[in-house]
């Protein structure tokens, strides 16, 4: 990604909040730099809430966090999209890759899974189990994917290469839980191509998804977006921001300030003077001066 201004009307961007909670500052800092980024370049920012996980969802946080954003001077270009309203979308995906004889059902308890796998770099490798022992269908079951060793690989707009064995080192991932719900992965990827996404600017601690997210692009002949992972916030305990850490709310009244807090943290060099203005002259600002070249390389 360049660090001068080049338009792209094709830009399509997107932040995609879990309402769990309120916006707090790790989550500014990736809405900022999505914006930014979109804006930057002249394309579109679209706001979709990642509400598949039902159980996980607080009451109001959605609408709590839309206008949050409202007044932090974000405007989103077109309908949000909830992915609590998207099921079916989801289940024709599932479809499609029922059809190519990929998914076998699962019925692994998360102490059976911890027992029998093999703790890999990015968690537990699922062995395989039930798809070497297959299991009965009447039973509840996930929905898993048979994966392969084929290298899965991308160029970050930050890390540079990046690259993933998906079957020795993350196994044979879920797609659609033993409840029901449908996984993250394979909603963010419907829902990214549903939306004609072309970059994809989030937070680091995403990036050892995004090859399971561009191998079910693949076999669903999805395009491929652009992806860039921004460094990640932490408190001082060294983890990251979120309601499981406590993480404040973003103070709206303060508006002005945790924007130019979060472009800070992104490395980027605003004025003192933008703290005088108001919170449209700190977009105009942004909008023809944000450079990824300055954000920190993403170490988290």
């Amino acid at each position: 990604m360049e660090s001068t201004r080049s338009i792209d009307t094709h830009y399509r961007g997107r932040f995609a909040p879990s309402p769990t909670g309120p916006l707090h500052f790790g989550s500014l800092v990736a809405a900022v730099g999505s914006y930014a980024d979109a804006k930057f370049h002249g394309g579109k920012w679209l706001v979709r809430i990642e509400d598949v996980d039902l159980p996980r969802r607080v009451p109001g946080a959605a609408k709590q966090i839309l206008d949050t954003l409202e007044k932090l001077g974000m405007e989103w270009d077109e309908e949000i999209i909830y992915q609590s309203r998207r099921s079916e979308a989801y289940r024709e995906a599932l479809d499609v890759l029922d059809k190519q004889g990929l998914l076998y059902p699962c019925t692994c308890s998360r102490k059976e899974i911890a027992d029998s796998s093999i703790t890999g770099l990015y968690g537990f490798i699922y062995p395989g189990t039930c798809l070497n022992n297959p299991v009965s269908l009447q039973s509840a079951h996930a929905l898993r994917i048979q994966t392969h060793d084929d290298i899965i690989q991308f160029t970050d707009g930050l890390k540079g290469l990046y690259t993933q064995k998906l079957h020795s080192e993350v196994g044979d991932f879920v797609l659609r839980r033993a409840d029901g719900i449908y996984a993250y992965q394979l909603a963010v990827v419907v829902d990214d191509a549903a939306q004609n996404i072309t970059h994809v600017v989030r937070g680091a601690d995403l990036i050892d998804s995004t090859p399971r997210q561009i191998f079910l692009q693949q076999l669903l002949r999805y395009p491929v977006p652009q992806y860039m992972h921004l460094p990640v916030v932490t408190n001082a305990a060294g983890e990251k921001l979120s309601k499981q850490t406590n993480a404040a709310p973003v103070n709206t009244a303060e508006a002005l300030k945790e924007l130019v807090d979060a472009l800070h943290f992104l490395g980027q060099q605003p004025p003192l003077e933008i703290l005088e203005g108001d919170i449209a002259s700190f977009w105009d600002w942004v909008m023809q001066n944000w450079r990824v070249n300055r954000i920190p390389n993403g170490v988290v």
